[in-house]
């Protein structure tokens, strides 16, 4: 299993200085988030930075870990400038770039705030058609594409990534909605979450469950993530190791150490990092 860090925010000098720490601790990922605005009544206003430059930040201050935004709706980005971000990401990063997609929170002002679209139904056709455009723009072939809601005609994009087949794709999944995890199962990995509409967390034998499917409905033989997320005490290894086991022996890939809410100062961050992965 692999161990990930999601800084819950920051300016970018600080998560680079953060990232540098956790890879020397032993981490394999650290991931930021991708947001506009995020505006909730019952919490303060939460200052934002934008993630690609703040992932270029951290990969200039790292050499081995995984980074990445989690997670990126396509649905308010346009497919063909995130190809070129990405990649030129990947490239300074030396491939350690791993695009992580899903519908988005509409907690985001960045969606209704500025018009964008937040119909269900809208935002999921427009991940399913930026996800090929993606695909097709990194690929360093001639590309055309004409959907609902994006036109590509004859595009090459160079340099390719560094990675190939291409950068690792993983997908936000509603378990157990067929539709949704059919769309996570044609790419790299899923980030998972239950459609059971009261934001209950994925428990170990949702993950079991949910490899079962997969192994039963996705026909590529290529390694797929399976991403599991929680908070684990730094200072009890042995109960830490309790935590995350259950997800490893059910199937998960990835342990993502996740602190959205209480004291995520840079000192409160940078003491959970130097502890260690559970």
């Amino acid at each position: 299993m692999h161990f990930g860090f999601i800084f819950p925010g920051g300016d970018p000098r600080t998560l680079a200085e953060l990232s540098h720490e956790a890879e020397a601790a032993g981490w394999d990922g650290v991931f930021v988030p991708d947001c506009i605005v995020i505006d909730i009544p019952e919490y303060p206003a939460m200052p934002a930075y934008d993630p690609w430059i703040t992932l270029a930040a951290m990969a200039m201050r790292t050499e081995r870990v995984r980074i990445g935004a989690i997670v990126t709706p396509i649905s308010r980005r346009r497919p063909w400038k995130l190809a070129r971000e990405t990649a030129t990401l990947d490239h300074l990063s030396n491939g350690r770039l791993i695009v992580a997609v899903g519908l988005g929170a509409l907690d985001d002002k960045g969606f209704a705030g500025v018009g964008e679209a937040t119909d269900l139904k809208t935002r999921a056709a427009m991940l399913n058609e930026g996800l090929e455009i993606l695909a097709g723009l990194w690929s360093g072939q001639r590309f055309s594409f004409h959907g609902a809601h994006y036109q590509v005609d004859d595009l090459t994009f160079l340099p390719t990534p560094v990675q190939t087949p291409r950068i690792p794709i993983w997908v936000v999944g509603a378990w157990p909605r067929p539709k949704s995890m059919r769309r996570a199962l044609r790419w790299d990995g899923i980030l998972p979450q239950k459609s059971d509409g009261l934001g209950s967390a994925m428990t170990p034998a949702d993950i079991a469950a949910m490899k079962t499917f997969i192994a039963a409905e996705r026909g590529e033989t290529t390694p797929f993530d399976i991403v599991a997320e929680g908070e684990t005490p730094g200072d009890d290894h042995e109960r830490a190791v309790a935590i995350v086991r259950p997800f490893a022996d059910a199937g998960a890939t990835w342990w993502m150490e996740t602190r959205w809410l209480g004291n995520n100062s840079p000192n409160e961050l940078r003491a959970r990092l130097q502890q260690g992965p559970p």
